[in-house]
């Protein structure tokens, strides 16, 4: 499966200014109103997984191409524009950056108990959380998640934008997931991967490579904490192999027995309940792994899985400045395409269909 779901952006300081975001809102409102009567909630969901389409969304919205602020700002406006017609649209919105996050799984009940959605829809939350867990803890690449958002519809359908950031570098790196495209959510569940950067020494437990690490981490959580501990111990009396990258401090993590315990009382079945595990951080999950690779002869990957376009101009000036004529002519357009639609006239959405195939 291509993977293609991943944008490193430098940290930019500064906010989208009120007349800027408002006019986001709007036209995020139309180009998705478009997209739905054009071709579904189904579609919409795709290209919002899709990072190049998802940068370009960006840049047509005046925000800067190379921006960590694109990812939380084009969500923010993708939320407020159809916040107003969920239950209209059969698309949610929830999440967001900081705090805000945190309540995804809220956000999640709360829609799908005001649209009425069968009782299949309560493990949305758990998928919320999972994805999360899987970027932070079994991706490990240097990026701390600050922002997550989750996007779903009526069908059952999701897709998941979160972004990270890595404090040494001042990158921020944008993580997609589309659900037709999941066939495992532990494994490889990204839709894609497109960086400027590659990090030299990552540990990645979501690789194809790292299944059989995998499956010995199950099984090592099924032993006594005092027996895994003694287990470490050996490993950190060893030398160390180079190709890990990791010192005597990586074995120590803070809290780990209790992770152990947690393990012990109620063994995991699959990786899936091992990202599940109370407590469980990169930390402890790194020292396990070197603990499971080097007792059972194994090897995680440490290749880092990773692999735009302007039309308005850029909120800070660059590379051109917000034309805001241009900007009311591009929303008045498609509102009015859209408005146009639903009297039964579509001729503007079939110009814009005509012009997609002379410029595609």
């Amino acid at each position: 499966m291509q993977r293609t779901g991943i944008a490193d952006l430098p940290l930019h300081g500064g906010r989208a200014p009120r007349w800027l975001f408002s006019r986001m809102v709007r036209l995020a409102r139309a180009l998705c109103l478009a997209i739905l009567e054009e071709f579904g909630r189904a579609e919409l969901l795709r290209r919002l997984s899709d990072p190049f389409w998802f940068q370009a969304f960006g840049c047509l919205l005046g925000f800067d191409w190379h921006s960590s602020g694109l990812t939380t700002t084009v969500c923010g406006a993708l939320k407020e524009a159809l916040a107003p017609l969920s239950l209209e649209t059969g698309i949610f919105v929830c999440g967001g950056k900081g705090r805000t996050s945190l309540k995804t799984p809220e956000e999640i009940l709360f829609w799908a108990e005001k649209a009425g959605l069968p009782q299949e829809f309560r493990h949305l939350p758990d998928i919320s959380r999972l994805s999360a867990k899987v970027d932070n803890t079994a991706l490990q690449d240097g990026y701390q998640l600050y922002h997550h958002t989750f996007i779903f519809t009526v069908e059952g359908t999701w897709a998941v934008i979160q972004q990270g950031m890595n404090q040494f570098t001042a990158l921020a790196r944008r993580y997609h997931w589309l659900s037709e495209r999941v066939r495992n959510l532990t494994e490889e569940p990204h839709t894609g991967i497109a960086t400027v950067r590659r990090e030299p020494e990552v540990l990645d437990l979501t690789a194809r490579e790292s299944q059989a690490v995998r499956r010995v981490l199950c099984h090592l959580l099924q032993a006594p904490p005092d027996q895994i501990l003694r287990e470490i111990e050996r490993v950190r009396r060893l030398e160390l192999p180079r190709r890990h990258g990791l010192s005597e401090r990586d074995l120590e993590p803070r809290g780990l027995r209790k992770v152990l315990l947690s393990a012990y009382e109620c063994p995991p079945e699959d990786f899936r309940e091992v990202l599940g595990i109370k407590g469980l951080g990169p930390r402890s999950l790194r020292a396990l792994t070197l603990t499971a690779e080097l007792l059972y002869d194994v090897r995680a990957s440490r290749t880092d899985p990773a692999r735009y376009a302007f039309a308005h101009g850029g909120k800070d000036g660059h590379p051109f400045p917000v034309d805001r004529r241009a900007y009311e002519d591009t929303v008045r357009f498609l509102e009015e395409a859209l408005n146009r639609a639903r009297l039964g006239q579509k001729d503007r959405l079939k110009a814009l269909r005509r012009l997609t195939l002379l410029i595609g």
